[in-house]
């Protein structure tokens, strides 16, 4: 009898040796066994429980540290702080064109306040082909609108409400130049004609260049609109004319375009800047048209391949930005004041390029990239009757040039 009660002892210890040997071998620290003992038997856990178990540990949450939640929070704070104080500047813009076969909506856009006066900002393309103007402001509120003046080139309009003054909330212009990539922007507008709508995202890049939608001569060339900023806020057909805003609700942008193969928001998208705002609406409110300063140069084409960076080495140029005078217009400021075009031609990359002119690299002794840096800062920072510094690299000498800016054709 001693030897059976043994011999059942011993037959138990190696059970539960080998349970506690599994669980080892598995390496199973989260469930301490895959068997245990029982009233002193044997039983296997199923693999079932063990993954009920282990569901259960994992779907149970960690609590968010407080200072995330109040940090995301006070970001919603400020959109909302935003959005309530400058969407009752921001209005819908409808544009009918009514004749003897047609009555009713061609078109929607965007627009916003821009003063007491009750002048309001919106794109050229939205108000060009308009008989009626339809203003709704974001309380419901309907009123007739009429053009002020009109610029194809920088793509701005300014059209004009006659409402009582309490109801006009003007915007507040940002300075443009102060962007930088990363910064965060917020879009508020009527896409598809959905009012009021309001989207954020990050300028994507600055100093684009877009092309006007104004033909300036037989050839179909067309001047850029420079300085434009991209951004990923979702803009769609409806918000053309409305504002692009920073964190502090000033206006840095009007939207204007997106680029898109569907005809709808692709992640990239364009505002014209604050600055050109500056420079081109109090012109159409005062005269209905906006005149741009004028150098009369032409120069290597603005495409990737024949920038002065990528020119330097083939060209032995003395500096590795700037823009390089392939011709100077005879007659124009440019060509009153000295400037020099090139004097013999070169073939680079299937091109006859016109080399040897002068490289201006500076304008009133700020540092010039690019010619699309170089349009930015004659659109705005300078007008007609300007007189202006160029600094140019002539073959080993550096030049100050003072030029009278005449008007662009």
């Amino acid at each position: 009898m001693k030897r059976l009660i043994i011999f059942s002892v011993a037959i138990l210890a190696v059970g539960l040796a080998l349970g506690y040997s599994l669980s080892v071998l598995k390496g199973n620290t989260t469930v301490e066994s895959t068997s245990r003992a029982v009233a002193g038997a044997f039983i296997p856990i199923s693999s079932t429980t063990q993954r009920d178990i282990l569901i259960a540990q994992v779907a149970t949450p960690t609590l968010v540290p407080m200072e995330l939640i109040d940090a995301l929070s006070a970001e919603d704070e400020v959109l909302i702080n935003l959005y309530q104080r400058v969407n009752p500047a921001v209005v819908n813009i409808e544009i009918a064109q009514r004749t003897s076969f047609y009555d009713g909506v061609s078109s929607s856009g965007s627009g916003f306040v821009y003063d007491s006066e009750g002048h309001i900002v919106t794109n050229a393309h939205v108000v060009r082909d308009a008989t009626v103007i339809e203003v709704t402001f974001s309380d419901g509120y309907i009123t007739n609108a009429e053009i002020v003046g009109l610029d194809e080139y920088s793509d701005l309009a300014v059209i004009r409400v006659d409402v009582p003054d309490n109801r006009l909330v003007p915007v507040i212009l940002g300075d443009s130049s102060q962007l930088l990539v990363g910064q965060r922007v917020v879009a508020i507008g009527n896409p598809f004609g959905l009012q009021s709508s309001m989207t954020r995202g990050i300028v994507s890049a600055v100093g684009r260049a877009l092309p006007s939608a104004q033909l300036i001569s037989q050839a179909n060339q067309r001047f850029n609109n420079p300085s434009i900023i991209q951004t990923d806020a979702a803009v769609n057909p409806g918000n053309s004319g409305g504002p692009l805003l920073n964190y502090s609700g000033e206006v840095i942008g009007v939207n204007t375009a997106i680029r898109t193969e569907s005809g709808i928001f692709e992640g990239v998208a364009f505002a014209v800047p604050s600055n050109t705002i500056r420079r081109v609406v109090p012109q159409l409110i005062e005269t209905g048209e906006a005149q741009y300063s004028w150098l009369g140069v032409s120069t290597f084409r603005n495409e990737p391949g024949f920038s002065v960076a990528t020119l330097s080495a083939t060209l032995n140029l003395p500096v590795e930005h700037g823009v390089i005078i392939e011709e100077v217009v005879q007659g124009s400021p440019a060509d009153l004041a000295g400037l020099r075009g090139g004097t013999q031609v070169e073939r680079i990359r299937g091109v006859d390029l016109i080399i040897g002119g002068d490289i201006i690299v500076a304008i009133n002794g700020v540092f010039i990239r690019d010619l699309d840096q170089m349009l930015g800062y004659l659109v705005e920072n300078t007008s007609p009757g300007d007189t202006v510094t160029f600094t140019v690299i002539r073959d080993a000498e550096t030049l100050d040039v003072d030029v009278k800016l005449g008007v662009r054709p």
